[in-house]
């Protein structure tokens, strides 16, 4: 898939875990563990909207497109030039 689902990485930065994450979006963990192993075949922008206001973050934050067409050594890195 190309969308990259990156809630992992914004929980960590909060040391928020996903049982708290979830009960304060009103998600069920398996349904975050859904979207965190990028399962998901869409995402309300209602979930999204609850998500980022949880994380305090942008859904570009939350959400990476991946060319699957692009050789993975030549993808940009974030934090990397």
């Amino acid at each position: 898939m190309a969308i990259v689902v990156r809630i992992d990485v914004e929980l960590a930065r909060r040391k928020m875990s996903v049982g708290e994450f979830a009960e304060r979006v009103g998600l069920t963990p398996a349904n975050v563990a859904v979207l965190k192993n990028g399962r998901a075949k869409a995402v309300r922008f209602s979930t999204l909207e609850a998500m980022c206001r949880v994380l305090e973050c942008q859904p570009g934050d939350l959400l990476e497109f991946v060319d699957e067409k692009e050789p993975a050594d030549t993808r940009a890195v974030p934090g990397h030039t």
